[in-house]
């Protein structure tokens, strides 16, 4: 299983992270593109750190909500979700190029990656506009209980997938994230790398009713926005590199 973070999330002379400090323990960088998070500067600075340590490079397109970090939900149309996604994407994969990095995949952020798994339209819209970038990506989704119909629709238009589970939070039995609103939702500590234990070891999660639930997942989602956090993702790379081969 790789790990991947969201990283790039910086803006002028505002700092978001520690992308230097987690950027040799991930596999998979998600960088910003300028509509929730990040600009050109930090583009380029984060591509660079991403070429220096060999990580893959995604990106992390959102709502144009630069205010709200990209986490309100917006009414836009499916063309509208297409050329926003195109936009934005096309800015890191030149950027990339202009670096001789390549883009390999996308993983839309915030409330567009909630909509995306719990609006049938909002979907549609995302898939199509990989499916429609002048080359193959790879998109980024919640590995919950709807795998089989998300590759289904998708392999429909050509579109590979990558699923991904999460290290800090507490999964529904439905295989959804446990709203941040309710009690238990991020877990800390020992919680996190009891989780990414089971991930590794049995493919699931224990869910908060405390159901074990099968994510079969290819991607790991770690943080690394504080000193605590980089930590956590050193034990949890720890982890992975005792998974027998």
């Amino acid at each position: 299983m790789l790990l991947n973070c969201d990283l790039g999330e910086s803006y002028g002379s505002w700092t978001m992270g520690l992308d230097s400090e987690v950027m040799p323990y991930i596999d998979q960088a998600n960088i910003a593109c300028g509509f929730h998070a990040g600009d050109p500067d930090v583009m380029q600075r984060t591509l660079q750190l991403a070429k220096q340590h060999g990580v893959q490079v995604g990106a992390h397109p959102a709502y144009p909500d630069l205010n709200g970090f990209g986490r309100r939900s917006m009414q836009c149309s499916h063309n509208e979700i297409i050329n926003l996604l195109h936009y934005q994407i096309a800015a890191l994969d030149g950027m990339a190029l202009a670096q001789g990095v390549s883009l390999s995949y996308v993983k839309p952020h915030g409330a567009l990656y909630n909509d995306m798994m719990s609006k049938p339209a909002v979907w549609q819209a995302v898939v199509q506009a990989i499916a429609s970038y002048h080359k193959p990506l790879k998109l980024m989704l919640l590995a919950d209980n709807n795998r089989h119909t998300y590759r289904t629709q998708a392999a429909a238009l050509k579109v590979e997938l990558l699923f991904e589970a999460f290290a800090d939070r507490r999964y529904t039995d439905e295989g959804r994230l446990t709203p941040r609103s309710a009690s238990g939702a991020v877990l800390h500590g020992t919680d996190v790398l009891t989780q990414v234990s089971e991930l590794i070891n049995d493919g699931s999660v224990t869910t908060s009713s405390g159901q074990r639930l099968a994510l079969n997942a290819d991607t790991l989602c770690v943080h690394g926005d504080n000193p605590g956090a980089i930590e956590q993702v050193a034990q949890i790379r720890a982890l992975l590199s005792r998974t027998p081969a």
